[in-house]
């Protein structure tokens, strides 16, 4: 009985370990790639950005709004599925150069759950990147 917990709890670990290090890469890879080089994506539509995007992808995306309410300036693509999104994930936060009304948004989030789709490709495909920030 001992020895099968201490294999399950090995286990565990292990795969713990695996996921932490795919967000440590993926960290890395968004701040090598598109937070220090962002000057080559400022001005230039989100798809060009996704289409460099060739490790990883978004999973999900959340936009904030500013004090204006119907009003949405930045969007957050997450590299995790949706029930890890609010533990420390990776984010690209992307600053639009013009505001996208908020209402627009919230039909994809409705639909699609807060997941990051075709639809969601395309509708953010050809916003205007203001700013790029990665974190974890």
């Amino acid at each position: 009985m001992m020895k099968t917990l201490i294999k399950i709890a090995f286990l565990i670990s292990f795969f713990y370990g695996i996921k932490a290090n795919a967000q440590i890469d993926a960290l890395q890879y968004l701040k090598t790639n598109f937070e220090i080089q962002k000057t080559e994506y400022i001005g230039k539509p989100f798809s060009y950005l996704l289409s460099k995007m060739t490790q990883i992808q978004p999973k999900t995306n959340w936009s904030s709004q500013g004090k204006d309410l119907g009003k949405t300036y930045s969007t957050n693509f997450i590299f995790c599925d949706k029930e890890y999104s609010f533990y420390n994930a990776v984010t690209l936060h992307i600053v639009w150069q013009e505001i996208i009304p908020t209402q627009q948004i919230r039909y994809y989030e409705k639909k699609n759950g807060f997941y990051f789709t075709n639809e969601e490709r395309n509708f953010y495909g050809d916003k205007i990147i203001k700013d790029i920030a990665v974190f974890r």
